[in-house]
């Protein structure tokens, strides 16, 4: 009676675990399909994707005990800043830049801190100093501010900019070794660690146009309405494991 119970107990608590893990990992993916979806209209902004990992890690992990009863499932290892095109879209304005390509644009806030974006809505400051439209100053390559004279601006694609015909700057252009973390910061903003980011020309600048958000609505949609289901699923399996548990600790080990 006893070895009995207590396989029956193992039983429900492996599922109780899995189902709790589950419900977790589908709330914080709600979350991030929200926000995703939430910001289908902002430039320049990266959607976030779910990814997962087991619950143990290293060489010993398979063969583990604790392994076979919690590690055959997967846990909501964090999200991945999604990298993939947005599309462009023409304005007409001439200080409005779309980068094609990996990459960002570096600017600086005013704490001094550089963050990174893909949303190129610029503009010429009363000073002259190409900033975004919240006030935060574009850098070139070597990181210092961009000073553009008065008159008509031309854009290359490598970043140079030119009034009148003559260069009087280039922005800079950065990209990132794999695996390096790029944190949110607002919408459309990133940081990461200090010197970690590379002067980049595989990226064609684009201008008089903006980059859309590379969240789709059509799909973000179904994603969200997916994810609550999975959601709703893991609550009912959580609530029948929980009923489980109450059963057994009523009724059968009394018995014992």
């Amino acid at each position: 009676m006893q070895s009995q119970y207590w396989r029956n107990q193992a039983t429900v608590d492996s599922g109780y675990y899995a189902a709790f893990t589950g419900l977790l990992a589908r709330q914080q993916a709600l979350d991030a399909t929200a926000n995703n979806l939430a910001n289908t209209n902002t430039t320049g902004f990266r959607a976030e994707r779910e990814f997962f990992s087991d619950v143990l890690g290293g060489p010993d992990a398979f063969g583990s005990q604790l392994n076979t009863a919690v590690n055959d499932y997967g846990v909501l290892g964090g999200n991945q800043i999604d990298l993939s095109q947005g599309q462009m879209v023409s304005t007409g304005n001439p200080l409005d830049l779309a980068l094609e390509g990996q990459g960002f644009f570096a600017v600086e806030d005013p704490q001094g801190n550089t963050q990174y974006t893909r949303d190129g809505s610029f503009m010429r400051s009363t000073k002259g100093v190409l900033t975004t439209s919240l006030g935060e100053r574009v850098l070139d390559a070597k990181g210092k501010p961009i000073t553009i004279p008065t008159g008509p601006v031309t854009i290359a694609a490598d970043g140079t900019v030119s009034v009148n015909g003559g260069a009087t700057g280039k922005i800079g252009i950065f990209t990132f070794a794999t695996g390096t973390p790029l944190v949110p910061e607002g919408l459309n903003r990133y940081r990461t660690p200090p010197k970690t980011a590379t002067v980049t020309t595989a990226a064609a600048v684009h201008q008089g146009k903006l980059e859309s958000s590379n969240q789709n609505v059509v799909q973000g949609t179904l994603q969200l309405i997916l994810v609550q289901r999975q959601a709703e699923m893991m609550m009912k399996a959580l609530s029948v494991f929980s009923n489980d548990l109450d059963q057994q600790a009523s009724q059968d080990l009394p018995r014992i």
